[in-house]
């Protein structure tokens, strides 16, 4: 009987050690995944990955900085973080007290990265789970300018731009890309990235052209000003019309036979000055052709001379309203 009951006894510790080593092992598992410093961090880049920017902000402890919060949420948040690829969190690293680092690999653009996160130790739950939580910290910010604008785009999202200049906090890490896609006007794409809250992003500077349609419209209205500026010359019969070409001559020009004709229509090259579009002064050529008689002999001769013309603009756009005035001196 006795050695029944030792046989049952060992069998009840037995079986005792071996929930304890199970339950220590569990623990362990926990502790090494759900529970790990790691947890957090693969927590915080899901949330971003999903544009969830009120939940990513509570993970990272952030604080917000007096900038635009344009770029924390939504269709923005989830831009910056899309170009994040091949992933790696590696093992913590302590970093004095209760703290630890936990380094995260990632590849944006083929550019291989490191951010590194740091992170303490809040305690532990159900007296065995340890608890961590990043460091509190604030968001790092990106300035983005643009010349002669008061808007970009910024991730895909538009975002207002007061005085051609604004700055964004931003969530790390993450790509972000500048645009301007006007009508009128528009910037080619320039990118940065912020790897890290210590690490300056370079600014975005968007450096505003004319675009196409607007090089051609301003095209449009000036050659139409220079053919009924020569039509009209033609249909007064003037050597010196209200245009900016012009001949002199110390010989009579036959009435009826003066013609002005645009040989060379200006270039148009828009450019921005003092905060407001200019466009360069317009340099062309005019032909004028007439019969002329030679005061001292009397012989007629034929006209033909081309002659070099410039003169200048005023720009005015509003909305898609374009006006081109010429501004002549006589």
């Amino acid at each position: 009987m006795s050695q029944a009951l030792v046989k049952l006894a060992a069998g009840w510790l037995l079986g005792l050690m071996l929930a304890v080593a199970g339950a220590i092992v569990s623990v362990n598992l926990v502790n090494n995944s759900v529970a790990s410093p790691q947890q957090p961090v693969r927590e915080y880049l899901d949330a971003l990955q999903k544009g969830e920017g009120e939940r990513a902000l509570g993970l990272l402890r952030a604080s917000v900085p007096d900038a635009d919060a344009a770029m924390l949420d939504g269709t923005a948040l989830q831009t910056s973080a899309s170009r994040i690829a091949n992933v790696k969190i590696g093992g913590a690293e302590a970093r004095g007290g209760k703290r630890v680092m936990v380094p995260m690999e990632y590849t944006i653009d083929g550019s291989r990265l490191r951010t590194e996160f740091l992170l303490e130790s809040t305690g532990t739950e159900w007296l065995f789970f340890n608890k961590w939580a990043f460091v509190p910290s604030a968001l790092p910010t990106i300035d983005v300018t643009v010349v002669n604008s008061n808007e970009a785009t910024l991730n895909g999202v538009p975002v207002n731009m007061p005085g051609g200049r604004s700055t964004f906090a931003v969530f790390y890490p993450g790509e972000f890309e500048a645009s301007l896609n006007g009508e009128f006007f528009s910037a080619k794409p320039t990118r940065a990235t912020v790897s890290g809250r210590e690490l300056p992003a370079a600014p975005l500077n968007l450096l505003t052209q004319a675009t196409d349609e607007l090089n051609q419209a301003v095209a449009s209205r000036v050659k139409e000003f220079l053919d009924t500026c020569a039509a009209d010359a033609v249909k007064q019969q003037r050597l010196q019309p209200d245009c900016p070409f012009y001949h002199a001559t110390p010989n009579r020009v036959v009435d009826g036979t003066i013609k002005w004709s645009i040989t060379e229509y200006p270039k148009i090259s828009i450019e921005p000055f003092e905060g407001k579009w200019v466009v360069a002064p317009l340099d062309g050529k005019a032909r004028i052709t007439a019969e002329q008689v030679d005061l001292f002999t009397g012989g007629v001769s034929p006209l033909d001379v081309e002659h070099d013309f410039s003169f200048t603009t005023r720009l005015d756009i509003n909305g898609d309203t374009i006006k081109v005035t010429p501004l002549l001196s006589f």
